[in-house]
């Protein structure tokens, strides 16, 4: 006899973004692990690479929030 289990998400099917959206989803203390290996990666990128390592993701956010801000000022 078999059981039916449903689908996995897309998503799950990812190497590296599978693991941690399936560990995700299991156990919510988690997501401190992975903000800390997401500061440690930047940490390493700021070591190895310098300023521009550390500026980076102010540059990117830049247009991130222009767009957040003409949508509020849509209403």
């Amino acid at each position: 006899m078999t059981t039916m289990h449903a689908p996995s998400p897309w998503y799950y099917r990812i190497p590296v973004f599978g693991w941690i959206a399936r560990d995700l989803n299991r156990e919510e203390d988690s997501i401190w692990y992975l903000l800390v290996a997401i500061l440690s990666l930047w940490a390493i990128a700021v070591m190895t690479w310098g300023l521009p390592a550390l500026y980076l993701p102010a540059v990117m956010a830049a247009p991130v929030c222009l767009l957040l801000l003409v949508l509020v000022s849509l209403g």
